[in-house]
């Protein structure tokens, strides 16, 4: 590996990193934000500042940067439909009836980031792209400190409706062709030319299911009911979604998928509940047992060797 190949496979692991972080958090917010708002509105509050934010810093960044604004070439528009409706809507839809209809939101949040497993799979059907032996060995290692660091200390670890976990892999397999689809776009489109453009196409989505199941008047009457502190909490979550979650975090994980692959990016999913460990320990004192400490040593393990280049024999 070159210099420049090795800094540019540094800045990628970098930018992952930190969209993990953000993205950990994220949880955290998304249930101070349902407190006082409904699913649909929480989301359309989410994503219509989101692409208005990315649309303004498009126009006005110079061309062909990473954060300049191109126009869809027609033949093009496919991958950014099948992007856009994979990844937040179908996403966002099937994660919902996965909660709803699994016991365990532990079990639920075990099986939802699963997503390293199935994307050399989509990676080799879809972009032929090569899976060395050490990317599986890393996502098999890592998956392992995932169930221990999720599952150990449980209390519940009844299943429930089986049709809750063929939504929970539904919703995997939705986000990792959303994965592909970003690899497969052409690197003339900046990142944040194809982030913007796949979270217009789900809010083109999301719209009419809010505007029927929810409704206008539900954020009128939310807002103006609500305990004005819980409102307040609830606005600052969504903020924090808005920029951090659904714009940066977006944006690098983009950038990154595109210079490393998808099976290489996505095995960085396994580190999200490692960081929401960790703040739930660092800042709301929940006791981490030894196992749970032995879970994040092997999903950061895991990580290094799927990162790892294979020696080329020279026989």
């Amino acid at each position: 590996m070159s210099l420049i190949e090795n800094r540019i496979h540094i800045a990628a692991i970098i930018a992952l990193i930190i969209s993990m972080i953000i993205w950990s958090v994220s949880g955290i917010a998304i249930k101070q934000a349902l407190i006082v708002l409904p699913p649909f509105t929480m989301i359309v509050m989410r994503f219509v500042p989101s692409v208005l934010l990315m649309f303004l810093i498009g126009i006005i960044s110079p061309s062909h940067s990473l954060s300049s604004l191109q126009r869809i070439e027609l033949k093009d528009l496919p991958l950014f439909l099948i992007a856009g409706f994979c990844q937040p809507f179908l996403y966002y839809m099937l994660e919902t009836y996965a909660y709803d209809a699994l016991n365990s939101p532990t079990i639920a949040e075990t099986l939802l980031s699963t997503s390293p497993l199935l994307s050399p799979i989509f990676a080799a059907i879809i972009l032929h792209e090569r899976i060395s032996r050490n990317n599986i060995l890393g996502i098999l290692v890592s998956t392992v400190g995932v169930f221990v660091l999720t599952l150990v200390g449980a209390k519940n670890y009844s299943i429930g409706n089986y049709w809750g976990i063929l939504m929970a892999f539904s919703a995997v397999s939705a986000a990792v062709i959303d994965s592909v689809m970003m690899r497969k776009t052409p690197t003339k489109y900046s990142s944040l030319s194809f982030v913007f453009y796949t979270q217009l196409i789900s809010l083109m989505f999301f719209l009419p299911i809010w505007y029927f199941k929810e409704g206008p008047e539900v954020l009128h009457r939310v807002l103006y009911t609500i305990d004005e502190t819980q409102t307040q909490i609830a606005l600052w979550s969504v903020g924090y979604l808005t920029v951090f979650a659904s714009v940066t975090a977006f944006i690098l994980f983009c950038y990154a998928l595109r210079q490393i692959g998808v099976t290489q990016a996505n095995a960085f999913n396994n580190i999200r509940p490692a960081f929401t460990a960790l703040w739930m320990f660092l800042f709301f004192g929940e006791h981490l047992p030894l196992a749970k400490w032995v879970g994040i040593g092997l999903i950061i393990v895991g990580l290094f060797v799927c990162q790892m280049k294979e020696k080329v024999s020279d026989y």
